[in-house]
This record gives C-alpha cells, structure tokens and sequence, in this order.
C-alpha cells in the first residue's frame, strides 16, 4: 500500500501535462501511486497519459466523456490505495521535496484526518506569489494538530481541492465526495474541515498553481461562475444532516456573501449582460439561508435586500476616496522627485556620511556592519558628521548623538544628494542614482550561504518570495541594478568574496578586512557577558542554547521547523534556549550563548569567531538546497555535529558531543576558512581604506593571539553543568520571556 495516492483529472493541457507528471515521478519521496483520469482530453493528453503509465506507480482511467473535475477525482479515489490522498489539477505541479515534506509532517503529528499546506501561485505573465497571503493562518505554529474548533482561521483560506492532503480512511468513512460543477472546493473543503478529528498544517509551498490567461475552468467572464449558488445550498444542506455543526452556521453564512460579493466585484469575472442576474441570484441564496446570518456587515445587508444599484453607488465612492488618497501620494512622491533634483544641484558635503541597515523583523536598525562602521568612523574621522536612516520604531536603537533620516523624508532625500559617504547594507532605495563623487560601502549582509544575485534568476516559481537583506527577490533585484554605483565591497572571508564577485558583478573594489560587526566578540569583557545572562534570564551553571534558524524562501514569515518550547522541553531543566528571532542585537545573543544551534543562519559564521560550540541542525537541506540554491556544502564543512532530528540533537548535547574534541576540530577549520581576519580591528581598517584615504589599514592579529570574549566560569572555575535532561522537574525557577526554558 503506498502512502500518497496522487489524483489528477485531465482535460485539455496538454501544454502542461509534462511538467504536472515530471514533479510527481522525479519527487524524492517516491511511495506514491499517480492516478490520472482522462477526462474527455485530446488525443494529444491520451499520448501523454499512455506514455507515463510505463511507470509501474502510474495507472491511467478513462472517462467515457467530459465529467468535470469533481466526478473525474471521485473517479480516481475509487482506485486509490494509499495512506492519504492528494489531488493535484494536471496544469499544476508539485515543487521539489513536496511529499518528503508531508509524509515528515504527517509522521510527527500523528496522522492526521487532513493536512493544510501552501502553495505558490505562478502567473501566465510570469510573475508569482504565496497563495497563502502574508498572514496566512499556516504560520501559527501550536497547538500542533487540532479540530476546526480550535483554529477557525483556518475558513479564511483558498477553498482548494488541492491545498490539503487527506487520510483516506477518513473520506470513506464520511462518504465524502466532490460535486460537479465550478467552485466544487467549497463544499468539499468546509465539510472535510468540519468533520475532521485532527488536522494539522505544514507552512510551506508544496503545490505551484498556474493561473492561466485562457483555456481554466474560471478564467476570463463565463457563466460558470453561477454554478457557486447551487455550491453554497449543499454547504447548508451538509450542515442539516450534522445538528452538531450548527455553530458553523454564522461564520459559513459570512465567508458566503464574502464570496458573492469578491465575484461580483473582481472585473472580468462576470459575463456584463449577466451580472444583474448574478446579484439577483446572490439575493435569493442570501434569503434562503438568512436563519444563519447571525452578525452581518453592510455589504452583505445590501446583498441580501437584492440593493444592487445601492451596493454598486456605495462601491464607487469607495473606489473614488482610494484613487483620491492615491493622487495625494502621487503629488508628494512628485515634489520630493523635484526637491532631491534640487539638492543633486547643491555641492556635496565631505563631512557627511550616511549609514543604513535593513533590519530583519522586530530587530534594531542601529546593527550589523554599517553600525560597527558609523561608530568607528566618528572616533577615527575628525569631523565627520554621521546620520542614521531608521523609521520612528527604530530611533530608540541610535546612540546618543547620531542623527535620524525618516526614510522617504525631505531631510531623507537631502542628506542622500549632498553626503560624500553612503554606507548600506542593502540598498537606499530606487529613485537614489549616486552622484559623482559620492563613495558608496556595499557592506553585505553577513556571509552567503545561499545563493544571490544573478544567481537567483533562474530560481523556480515556488521560490520566488520578495525578501529582504541577503540578496532574495526584489532587493537582490534592487541591488543588480545598482552595482556599478558601489566603490567598495566588503567581505568577510574569501569564500565571500568569491560569492559576492559572482552573484554582483561590477568594477568595484573588494575589502577583504574581517566582519566589523564581529569586532564586538573581542572588546566585550567577561562583566558585559555575565549582565547579559542575567538580563536574558539565564541561572548560574545553566547552558544557555542560543537557536538561530534560517529564513526559508518556500514558508511564509520564514518560520523554522523547529519549535523553541519543543527544544526547550526536550532539553530539560539544564538548558536554557535562547531565541535567535528576539527583539534585540544578534551579537549580544551570541555574547550570552554557551553554544549554538542553527541551520542555514549566516549567524553560523559569526559566532564562530567566539570559538564555542555550534550544532547544525539541518532536516531540511535537500529542500532547502534545491529552492534557495546554495555556494556551500554544509553538512560536509559544518563547524560542529550535524543532526537531521530533534532526538539526535538532544542526544548530541546529553552524550557531550557538542563540546567534544571532533566538534572542536571541525569548529577550527571551520574559523580558519571563515573568519581569517576576525581580531577586533576590521571596522578600524575598513574606516582608515574609505575614509581617511590613503591610510594605513591596521595589520591583522595572528591567529593565535586573538582572545574573543569567554563565557564566565563559575566561581569554582569549571564550566557550566549540563544537568540530567528530566521533564516535569519543577525545582527550576521560570525564566524571563526573552529565554525559553524547560
């Protein structure tokens, strides 16, 4: 019996057909059975089909005629064997690693009645997004499995078919079919959520969706769309057969007439000459089911009353407020275009200097190497004058004396005509054209792990996620189309200037001094580290486990599989885990960490330059390698043990193996390719190179003379004790928020 029974009806995409069969046969998980229905397709589909079944896990149906999707997958979960069941639309296909993915997923929740996963929606212009919206309801990480009950979010996504997989035993024993007909995912979506016992969720893109132009079910103005009134009466006449769902009643009665009214509204939705049949038509299931309104907004009022021409006078004056704040945007964006037109004209400042970093969510923006900069210049440069770009959120991270840009200001936009010295991390934005004699630091984000620049261009439709900082999406877009503006390139290592050389290509100058952001490691005294565990909240003789996960481009947010109170439970009451996402400079975690725990995190690098412990945990680096794409083989130049699991990471710190004299090697080699220049002066040397031209850049410490801040000893000189991991030892005092403790 295999465990994923893979449906999918066919009819008439033959275009894309291929590419739908290739990522279900090449997947890495390959205890899989393909069912494709053919239904009613060309001959050209029939071709296709019988080639694909010489693969033994393939088995073709054929329809006698056109059925349409729901009966041709009801067709296909006849024949199903396996374990869960997912259905997948023949123009569709499933990304790299999918069902390695869910069947990891349904092991460690249980096997659950039904899985809710992402997808990405690739579009016939080529562009993409997550399907899922940046709020979607997936990143919510507890409880693990759950009804409906307990995460009614849930309602507020796609009504997909093919967005969940499904315990097969649970949709026989509901006698659970799909209906004929357009918009046949509500039903079928809204009766499996609300019948399942357990459900659980997996924030990552496992399906990319294709909006076609032409030639899909629901594409363009087509009548089609009126078979959702019959859709929503068997919603309703599901919810009379189960009394015990009446509490469904209200909130499904909304997601409704939010739907009527998002067709009614979307243009080119509805064919012009049917759209006040449509309305009518939305009245009367309205009225049908009003017993079930319960708490309603005006739209649906009006919907309900059959209001058309009210609804559509109300609408366009919305529509008219929005063009109007629109226009007010417009003019100033206009006036500040002419106002930074003017100051290009004005002589540039040499005392002036410009500094800005992106910070990642919720961090300060006074951080990483422009910060280490911008402090070292003022010590070093007579004279200079620096100023700092960060929103009103950030102002409180500045220190006493630097002046604040608001991004997208007057001031803003002055400052970055007139200053000599632009310093970013990133980019300054997309009107800014460098003047001449203006010098431009391209400081970087830390050393790559994944790939940037030119190199993401030929990243697959399910990757393609906007991010910020290293390089992803449109800032790597952004910074592509401003390299010949940059002077200076800093980099850390030569790895990275290898990388860096080849993802940006350009005429500009490497400085290959050290990671100024590190220099911290070295004049922190062993005071400062001891404030920082007690202000985190770590005891005495407690090893504190700084975990740094890595964004991925394939979930939302970005979110690890790895859980902070699962680690920390695991660990027990010895352990403190500290959280690598809090609101607070990366480096003083770092400083306060007995060891860390990452995965893909450039964090890796930088702490290595403390020379302590690093585990890598990496379950998900084949996926991981083949959507980002990476520059480095990990798991064979790791700085320390490599797990794939959360039992083999507990293990590895309760047999010692952390700490041990293999990990310690791996950690050497690991520094000395990484961090050949980390000994406290690199900002020094960078700052003497740009700023004071022609000076001497301070020679670099020999290896074995660098003293990176220890953590403290104990009073009797030994190093922390790793207490025995138990569970329910409830002797530990509870820790502040900012650590997470067993």
């Amino acid at each position: 019996m295999p465990r994923f029974s893979v449906i999918v009806p066919v009819h008439q995409v033959q275009a894309y057909l291929p590419e739908c069969l290739d990522s279900v046969l090449t997947q890495s998980f390959a205890d899989l059975e393909l069912i494709l229905v053919d239904d009613g397709s060309p001959p050209d589909c029939g071709e296709l089909l019988a080639d694909a079944a010489a693969d033994p896990r393939v088995t073709v149906l054929r329809l006698p005629g056109p059925t349409g999707p729901g009966p041709a997958r009801n067709a296909g979960l006849t024949y199903a064997r396996g374990d869960y069941v997912l259905f997948l639309d023949s123009d569709d296909a499933l990304t790299p690693g999918a069902l390695q993915a869910l069947a990891a997923r349904l092991a460690e929740t249980g096997e659950p009645d039904v899985l809710v996963f992402d997808h990405v929606r690739a579009f016939w212009h080529g562009g993409s997004d997550r399907g899922g919206g940046p709020l979607t309801p997936l990143a919510q990480r507890e409880p693990r499995v759950f009804r409906l009950r307990d995460r009614p979010d849930l309602l507020r996504l796609p009504t997909a078919v093919w967005n969940k997989v499904y315990r097969r035993r649970f949709l026989a024993a509901g006698g659970l079919r799909l209906p004929p007909g357009a918009h046949e995912g509500v039903p079928w979506t809204w009766c499996t959520l609300l019948t399942a016992e357990a459900v659980t969720v997996l924030e990552r893109a496992c399906v990319v969706h294709r909006q076609r132009r032409e030639g899909a079910l629901l594409s363009g103005a087509t009548r089609r769309h009126f078979d959702v009134f019959g859709q929503y009466d068997r919603v309703f006449a599901f919810l009379d057969e189960h009394p015990e769902l009446a509490r469904w009643r209200p909130v499904l009665y909304r997601r409704m007439a939010d739907h009527l009214v998002g067709l009614f509204l979307a243009p080119g939705r509805l064919p012009r000459a049917g759209r006040a049949e449509f309305f009518r038509r939305s009245s009367r299931l309205c009225l049908r089911h009003q017993s079930s309104a319960g708490r309603t907004n005006l739209a649906h009022v009006l919907v309900r009353l059959g209001a058309r021409r009210t609804f559509s006078a109300l609408w366009s004056l919305r529509a008219l407020g929005r063009r109007l704040r629109a226009a007010g945007r417009s003019t100033r964006a206009a006036l500040l275009r002419l106002h930074h037109s003017v100051q290009c004209r004005r002589r540039l400042d040499p005392s002036l200097a410009v500094f800005l970093a992106h910070p990642a969510d919720g961090r300060p923006v006074y951080d990483g190497d422009p910060a280490a900069l911008e402090a070292k210049a003022r010590e070093l440069v007579p004279g200079l004058r620096t100023a700092w770009v960060a929103d009103a959120a950030h102002a409180a991270g500045l220190p006493p004396g630097v002046r604040r840009l608001q991004p997208g200001s007057a001031a803003y936009w002055s400052a970055l005509a007139r200053a000599k010295y632009l310093v970013s991390d990133g980019d300054f934005g997309s009107r800014r054209h460098k003047r001449a004699g203006q010098v431009l630091v391209q400081t970087h984000q830390g050393t790559p792990l994944g790939r940037l620049g030119v190199e993401l261009r030929e990243r697959t439709p399910h990757t393609a996620r906007p991010a910020r900082g290293d390089g992803v999406g449109a800032e790597a877009a952004r910074l592509l189309e401003r390299v010949e503006d940059w002077d200076f390139s800093l980099s850390a290592n030569r790895h990275s200037t290898l990388a860096f050389e080849r993802a940006y290509p350009g005429g500009y100058t490497t400085l290959e001094f050290g990671a100024p952001r590190n220099d911290v490691f070295f004049r922190a005294t062993a005071e400062d580290v001891a404030a920082l565990r007690a202000e985190l909240g770590v005891p005495p003789g407690v090893v504190a486990v700084l975990y740094a996960p890595a964004e991925r481009d394939y979930l939302h947010g970005g979110a690890p599989p790895l859980e902070l109170s699962r680690l920390a439970s695991a660990l027990g009451p010895g352990y403190v885990v500290l959280d690598g996402a809090a609101a607070r400079r990366p480096a003083e975690l770092c400083l306060a960490a007995d060891a860390l725990v990452t995965d893909y995190s450039p964090l890796m690098f930088d702490y290595a330059v403390l020379d302590r412990p690093i585990v890598v945990h990496a379950p998900d680096w084949e996926t991981y390698r083949a959507t980002r794409g990476t520059c480095l083989d990990l798991p064979n130049a790791a700085p320390g043990p490599v797990v794939r699991d959360l039992e083999s990471l507990v293990a590895c710190f309760r047999d010692d193996r952390w700490r041990s004299a293999g990990a310690a090697e791996r950690r050497a080699a690991f520094r000395a390719r990484f961090c050949p220049y980390d000994d406290g002066l690199a900002a020094e040397r960078v700052v003497r190179s740009v700023f004071l031209d022609g000076a001497r850049p301070a020679p670099v410490v020999p290896r074995e003379l660098r003293r990176p801040v220890a953590v403290p000893a104990r009073k009797d000189g030994a190093r922390p004790v790793i207490h025995a991991a138990r569970r329910g030892d409830g002797s530990a005092s509870p820790p502040p928020a900012r650590a997470t403790r067993a």
